[in-house]
């Protein structure tokens, strides 16, 4: 994808750092050297840098005495809030878009769920198609301020770490509670749809404390 000229130095170091994250080339806990970065991402130090203090910001790095930019990991505590956060907003998306979302939205998330289910092997994939399917579901529900909400726990959801669809049975159930969604947005349901994303969640953060143990 050819990077979007609009953007500043500055954003386009943000996103490009964020994407990284996403992707797992920095994991939470990893050091973040500016010098490294740059040269990793093909930048020039100063957007790394105006990139690094927004995501300090944003609580996804913090600096440590004689260590420097770190990106900081959850404990069990923390992930427990996020998902708690992420229901309450998921619940709300679900239900505002089973009134206002169009079948051509209810379509595309129909599709992005099937290339979900073909990319089980391929787990880095996945959970890209599955972050464009909440992305998507968000959209539906025509209200920006939820956006707004919404992108700030999204990029908290970096500091969760390595996605959990190494496991094609986790992949299986994904799929299968999306389709749940799916079926209550097409019937006009928001309280099936609010239900079903509830359940969704539910799973992702046993999953996630699931793997904190073993």
């Amino acid at each position: 994808m050819a990077p979007d000229t609009s953007l500043s130095s500055g954003e386009t170091a943000y996103a490009s750092l964020i994407a990284a994250l996403r992707n797992g080339d920095f994991a939470p806990g990893d050091r973040l050297r500016e010098e490294d970065v740059a040269k990793r991402l093909d930048l020039s130090r100063t957007p790394v840098r105006e990139a690094l203090r927004r995501l300090e910001t944003a609580g996804v790095i913090e600096h440590r005495p004689r260590i420097g930019a770190v990106i900081r990991k959850l404990s069990q505590t923390e992930i427990v809030e996020l998902y708690e956060m992420r229901i309450v907003l998921e619940r709300t998306a679900a239900r505002m878009a089973a009134q206002h979302g169009s079948e051509a939205e209810f379509d595309a998330l129909e599709e992005m769920n099937a290339r979900l289910e073909a990319a089980r092997q391929t787990p880095t994939l996945g959970a890209a198609i599955n972050q464009d399917f909440h992305a998507a579901l968000y959209r539906a529900a025509r209200n920006r301020f939820l956006l707004s909400s919404a992108d700030a726990i999204n990029t908290a959801l970096i500091l969760l770490g390595p996605t959990t669809y190494h496991d094609p049975e986790r992949v299986r159930i994904v799929v299968m509670q999306h389709a749940d969604v799916i079926t209550a947005l097409r019937q006009r349901d928001g309280d099936m749809a609010a239900s079903a994303a509830e359940a969704h969640l539910q799973t992702s953060l046993r999953y996630r404390l699931k793997g904190l143990s073993s």
